[in-house]
């Protein structure tokens, strides 16, 4: 059962305000870098890591390289034992899909990431998405405990408090988006109103008023 306490509930919804700010971050980091390094190369240093993953189908992939570089793309964590929080944020992630529609997997592409890669196999996470009636562009992933844990690291999936952070069980109910060429990428709660979520991500990495959707 997740541990889903108040500082991770804060966790996630104090990073809905960071609209850009990875990426405005690696640019000013990276002014003092001269021509060595771009903003972008910053970026995807510090917090896009290529570490090798292994799809729900079995496919051996790289995060950077192959799903995020050049991409829009929406990211969480779950593990597939849970019983609390985890089912929520899928069926939320589910919705988001249906009603982004067509751009899925063609614009935008969702990914999904095992907090417990031990137990979480390809196999496993095949037979739990297939509950959720997943549609092509959302994957599901899993990889190395190490891997997976520098990832989530990265990417501010994380707890100040050392005990908390160690505890897969107790992890940050968020949800991360960017525009990885743009180096645009905020976060919202994933177990917010699905409509909010979409009306966000719609303004954020679709540059389209609210008032459309």
């Amino acid at each position: 059962m997740v541990k889903m306490t108040r500082r991770g509930v804060l966790g996630a919804f104090s990073a809905a305000p960071v609209v850009g700010g990875l990426g405005a971050w690696a640019t000013r980091r990276a002014t003092g870098d001269g021509e060595k390094e771009s903003a972008r190369q910053r970026l995807q240093r510090l917090h896009l890591p290529d570490v090798p993953l292994v799809t729900a189908q079995g496919l051996a992939v790289h995060f950077y390289r192959d799903l995020v570089k050049d991409k829009q793309v929406l990211i969480n964590f779950i593990f597939t034992s849970c019983t609390d929080d985890c089912p929520v944020a899928t069926a939320n992630m589910a919705r988001v899909q249906q009603m982004l529609g067509a751009p899925v997997g063609r614009e935008i592409f969702m990914y999904t990431i095992t907090l417990k890669p031990d137990e979480d196999t390809p196999a496993v996470l095949e037979e739990y998405a297939s509950r959720y009636d997943v549609a092509p562009g959302w994957s599901f992933l899993t990889g190395k405990p190490a891997d997976i844990d520098r990832l989530r690291r990265a990417l501010g999936f994380t707890y100040q408090d050392p005990e908390d952070d160690a505890d897969p069980e107790n992890h940050v109910g968020m949800l991360r988006y960017g525009d990885e060429p743009a180096m645009k990428w905020a976060g919202c709660p994933v177990l917010g109103n699905p409509q909010h979520i979409v009306r966000g991500l719609r303004w954020d990495l679709m540059d389209a008023p609210s008032e459309a959707w």
